[in-house]
């Protein structure tokens, strides 16, 4: 039985915001460039009370709590912070997968420093990182990284949430199938159709029921449903490509994606902003009424410096697709790949600029 750990650090951009600067704490906080194109890149839980999120338009965040302080994000010290955290991770295992510069997953089925249970030094760690950082952590305890994923969310900010073996379905079989990872809103409304709300309602469901709802996924959700993850800890696993992406309720024209294209810019640029690398390429994902992919790809000279560049670049890659203009669309999607070290990358200072 692994004993596996996910760890989340507290709005980690807008906490390291508020702990450098006195005046920021106990205040609501907005980590984005104040600009009309911008977009949040994190928020204190003193914005999200005010139902700020991340990736939301930052005119929309600035509408929801006027009062709340906008610090333009400072990339590099941020990356400095998250190796801090990684030392600390590095004192208890050395199976580390970083997921982002404010989450990783750490198996501790056997640790350093000879603590007798993974809750221990969970326990140790956050306790280390409130000491010599001066931030919080949450940390989910579990057999596999889906349920420890699970767990890290369950009692934030600040908290440490422990799913024993025996009691994976006592904490799985109540939970909305929303809560499962890849379970969208599409998704979601195909599994409400079929009169799937909880995890105990999927669970009845057998395998050849849901391959044949969901295809290929039918499987993942077979062994989600029955608390079922066998990926291992990967450690040092460098990001290969980001991507997000929709499927539209009824299938649309080409020239009618533009809107759903620029708000998936925005998710897509707030999700790179937390990697430790750089991306070069931009892809552009589409997926014809007939289910046919088509993608369509550009690796400018220096990366996109801002949102706004990534849509704009996302939006001519569009101009590149030569069916029919009466072809229609069920899906779109935008990805970034190429990945490069910011010190492999001359226009690295770029990066951390908003231009409007």
């Amino acid at each position: 039985m692994r004993k596996i750990i996910h760890v989340d650090m507290d709005a980690f951009y807008a906490s390291v915001e508020q702990r450098d600067d006195p005046q920021l704490r106990g205040k609501p906080v907005i980590v984005a460039w104040q600009a009309k194109r911008s977009v949040v890149c994190a928020a204190s839980y003193e914005a999200r009370a005010f139902g700020v999120r991340s990736a939301m338009p930052a005119i929309q965040a600035e509408r929801l709590c006027p009062a709340a302080f906008f610090v333009p994000p400072d990339f590099p010290r941020y990356r400095a912070v998250s190796r801090n955290v990684r030392e600390i991770f590095q004192r208890h295992t050395d199976l580390i997968e970083p997921l982002s510069l404010d989450e990783a997953y750490l198996e501790v089925t056997e640790n350093k420093t000879g603590l007798p249970t993974a809750t221990l030094v969970a326990r140790k760690i956050r306790e280390q990182i409130r000491q010599e950082l001066n931030l919080t952590a949450s940390a989910g305890v579990a057999p596999n990284k889906f349920l420890a994923k699970l767990a890290s969310d369950w009692r934030k900010p600040d908290g440490l949430f422990v799913i024993q073996p025996a009691e994976v379905d006592a904490f799985l079989l109540p939970l909305p199938v929303e809560r499962l990872p890849g379970v969208g809103k599409v998704t979601g409304e195909k599994l409400a159709k079929l009169g799937i709300h909880t995890v105990a309602d999927l669970r009845r469901l057998d395998l050849p029921a849901l391959e044949n709802h969901f295809g290929r996924y039918g499987l993942r959700l077979h062994e989600l449903a029955r608390g079922t993850d066998d990926s291992e800890v990967v450690p040092n696993r460098p990001t290969q490509s980001i991507s997000v992406e929709d499927t539209f309720e009824q299938d649309v024209l080409l020239s009618e994606t533009e809107p759903m294209i620029r708000r998936l810019a925005e998710k897509l640029w707030s999700a790179a902003r937390k990697e430790s690398r750089i991306a070069r390429t931009i892809v552009l994902k589409l997926k014809t009424s007939e289910f046919t992919i088509l993608t369509r790809s550009h690796t400018p000279g220096s990366p996109p410096c801002s949102c706004e560049e990534l849509t704009d670049i996302a939006l001519k890659l569009r101009e590149r697709v030569n069916l029919s203009p009466q072809q229609r669309y069920r899906l779109v999607g935008i990805g970034l790949s190429n990945f490069r070290e910011p010190e492999d990358v001359t226009t690295q200072s770029d990066l951390f600029q908003f231009h409007d």
